[in-house]
């Protein structure tokens, strides 16, 4: 079971597991081990409540698919079960993720003295600058 918060916990057979080679440089064992993991979670036919499925469904995310369904690859280590541990971890962060609700920004104004400090700087810069023109001998 993994556990998502207190009271929403995830079953374990909802995941498909599919192990296979890893990418990359390795020598001969990466070459004949299947030591990671690919990971297939299905949205819509997972027991999470509504809440849950509707916030993952809308996330602009490039794991989750068209379809709905969470794919997450994990090769760091080279054994199968530290990947399997940690592509599980990645499922659980995303799905944690969507609990949080960010705070709405309230537009702000500049104050008057913040916009003049602001002018005034940018017309002394600007006086700065005009003085490294040409120097009139006339």
């Amino acid at each position: 079971m993994l556990k998502i918060s207190n009271s929403v916990t995830l079953d374990e057979s909802e995941v498909e597991f599919t192990a296979i080679r890893a990418q990359g440089s390795g020598g001969q064992k990466v070459n004949k081990t299947s030591a990671a993991i690919h990971i297939r979670f299905d949205i819509a036919a997972s027991s999470l409540p509504e809440f849950y499925k509707e916030r993952l469904l809308e996330l602009k995310e490039k794991r989750i698919t068209k379809d709905g369904i969470i794919v997450i690859k994990s090769q760091q280590h080279r054994s199968q079960e530290q990947n399997r541990e940690e592509a599980l971890e990645r499922l659980v962060e995303l799905i944690k993720s969507v609990n949080v609700v960010q705070k709405r920004r309230v537009a702000t104004k500049p104050t008057k003295g913040s916009q003049k400090r602001r002018l005034n700087s940018k017309k002394q810069h600007g006086q700065k600058k005009k003085l490294r023109g040409k120097v009139d001998t006339e």
